[in-house]
């Protein structure tokens, strides 16, 4: 049977209609009058007590019981309950025979430029590398002969503990290595992260992976971001289950793992040292990611492009981004390809918004930088880059390099370092490599500690800086700092008990003591050499000559 001769059924009058005269059939239900229909039923109207709230019926014989026809200009007597009428019945739309030729036929589908506009997720998140072949940088770790490498091949992942600055690459290798084994074994991939996950959550993950293990002999592998925020006690929870092999733990942290971590899971893992990614690095993964997910960007130099045109290029919207942009990002994002990638992001559709006409259809470095403002700068105050900071600072003022010390020193200070951790610093530095020496650089130290005290950042950065400078030139001594180092040396490594101070020298304050020879013989005025300050039996040691 065809469609055309198959029976519709009307939706106001529920009839079985052909298909073809269904539309003018509608049209009549409506109230349209047509002369191919015969029939009209009447409109359903349903009478509504207003007061009460209940429905007065029709007690008529109409098929649409409940339901009364209120024809026009008829005149209601007036009751003592109101009563409205209410369409029951809506108008249906009519069906059109042919599409309107001012309507396109199909829904013009969104540009490239509009869907990169729209797109919520960070380009870092959408450009992340998925497999060995995209990933970028990080050569002594995973180039062709290191042992990462052939254990990656050979499909045995062991238990490692990934430390690296932010944006270097750990998530992203430990997603690239969780795929490796999913393909070649059947390996589970559980990803958390310490910020979010509780101990409860980490016993909840161990206990199904257990049950995987027994039941269907495959594997777990635990990634856990951020995993320095973890305690102690929540660290300990993984120990006996990385132990008998439950779970391959990944785990990724920017702290420095002798300080953050428990002796006892660093022993369970091995801890691969991920650097800073290099300029050309970044670059790289910049190109990569305008070539495969920007599709209307592409890369030229300034010299080629065309600053004051339009927005066409060959009938199609194109956006240029200068070479000098992508150098901008390489060397502003601090070896970070997270802030780099999110900045190209934000500088191509800040430079969309901002001009609809789009005069200047190429990013520049000048856009790069107004998004981005300033060089990032990555230092943590608590975290192992201060430590490696100041012990640079102190480095470079022993080694007489003022140059080097006025760097170091800056880039604490723009990294948000306490002020007043530099000056203490400073004033260890003045006593143990200066000494007597100079004895007045101790009394600028302590000075520039107040004066950072009184004044605070940023006027004190010249404070700072002119007493890093003079302790840098100042000569220098460590003498006394060597000594020093002597004497606690030769008491600790003394064998027997220590030698008990010589009765001349022990002061006489009571009757007793007197009748016990303290402070018997001793000489006020002694000149050096004419009297022993030293036990007999140590007689002979100079810590100076040490």
């Amino acid at each position: 049977m065809s469609s055309a001769s198959q029976p519709v059924e009307c939706p106001l009058c529920f009839k079985n209609f052909s298909a073809v005269h269904v539309q003018s059939h509608v049209q009549t239900c409506q109230g349209t009058p047509n002369n191919n229909d015969t029939e009209m039923p009447p409109k359903r109207r349903k009478m509504i007590k207003v007061d009460s709230g209940t429905t007065k019926k029709n007690p008529s014989k109409s098929p649409w019981k409940g339901f009364k026809s209120i024809k026009k200009n008829t005149v209601q007597e007036p009751s003592q309950e109101r009563e409205c009428v209410v369409d029951v019945c809506t108008p249906f739309p009519l069906i059109p025979t042919e599409r309107p030729p001012s309507l396109p036929l199909t829904e013009s589908k969104p540009s490239a430029m509009e869907i990169f506009l729209a797109q919520s997720k960070p380009l870092a998140e959408v450009a992340r590398p998925k497999s060995l072949e995209d990933y970028v940088g990080q050569t002594e770790v995973l180039g062709k002969e290191t042992a990462l490498n052939k254990l990656l091949n050979r499909n045995t992942i062991p238990s490692m503990i990934f430390w690296g600055p932010p944006g270097c690459g750990k998530t992203t290798l430990a997603h690239i290595i969780a795929s490796r084994s999913k393909e070649k074994s059947e390996t589970r991939f559980v990803k958390m992260s310490a910020t979010s996950s509780g101990k409860a959550d980490v016993q909840a993950m161990i206990k199904i992976a257990s049950n995987e293990q027994r039941m269907f002999k495959r594997k777990t592998i635990l990634f856990i971001d951020e995993i320095h925020r973890f305690n102690k006690l929540q660290q300990d929870t993984f120990l006996p289950h990385v132990e008998n092999g439950t779970i391959v733990l990944l785990g990724a942290t920017t702290e420095n793992p002798s300080f953050a971590l428990n002796s006892a899971l660093l022993s369970r893992c091995r801890v691969i040292v991920l650097h800073k990614l290099e300029a050309c690095h970044i670059r790289s993964l910049l190109e990569l990611s305008i070539t495969r997910y920007i599709p209307f960007c592409s890369t030229v130099h300034e010299s080629s492009g065309n600053a004051n045109g339009s927005l066409s290029d060959n009938g199609t919207d194109k956006l240029h981004v200068a070479s000098s942009a992508l150098d901008a990002l390489s060397n502003y994002c601090d070896g970070d390809a997270r802030i780099a990638l999110n900045g190209l992001q934000v500088s191509i559709q800040s430079l969309i918004t901002s001009d609809k006409k789009l005069c200047a259809p190429m990013l520049t470095a000048d856009h790069v930088k107004s998004c981005l403002q300033r060089s990032h700068v990555l230092y943590d105050r608590t975290g192992d880059e201060h430590y490696a900071m100041m012990s640079a600072l102190h480095k470079s003022v022993r080694g007489c390099d003022e140059n080097a010390g006025l760097y170091w020193l800056t880039r604490m200070m723009l990294g948000g370092e306490d002020p007043k951790v530099i000056a203490r610093r400073l004033i260890r530095m003045a006593s143990e490599d200066i000494g007597l020496a100079d004895p007045n650089a101790l009394n600028i130290a302590v000075s520039t500690y107040h004066g950072c005290q009184y004044v605070g950042m940023p006027e004190c950065d010249v404070i700072l800086a002119e007493c890093v400078v003079y302790l840098s030139r100042a000569a220098k001594s460590v003498k006394v700092y060597k000594a020093l180092d002597a004497a606690k040396s030769c008491i600790r490594n003394h064998e027997g008990p220590l030698p008990s101070v010589p009765l001349h020298l022990r002061n006489p304050s009571t009757k007793l003591m007197r009748n016990l020879d303290y402070g018997k013989g001793y000489r006020y005025d002694a000149a050096k050499g004419e009297q022993q300050y030293l036990p007999e039996e140590m007689a002979h040691i100079n810590f100076f000559d040490l």
